[in-house]
């Protein structure tokens, strides 16, 4: 385990990019010409970013943030 002594500006920063690329992963996943594979191992950079994610953002944000249910094959 690592620890990260940041201040405000910092945070907001760390806080803004995990957004984007959340935002950029839950784009490309709408994208049909992505294939599947490649869709799955977007979906567990987005886990990985989401939980880095809720280390910074409050309660209503990491609602809407929240990742998608994988379907079961």
């Amino acid at each position: 385990m690592y620890g990260i002594m940041i201040n405000e500006q910092e945070r907001r920063e760390v806080e803004y990019l995990l957004k984007r690329e959340m935002e950029e992963i839950m784009f490309d996943l709408g994208d049909h010409r992505i294939d599947q594979n490649l869709k799955n191992a977007m979906e567990d950079r987005y886990e990985v970013l989401f939980q880095i994610f809720r280390r910074f953002a409050n309660r209503d944000e990491i609602l809407q943030y929240l990742p998608r249910k994988k379907k079961q094959n």
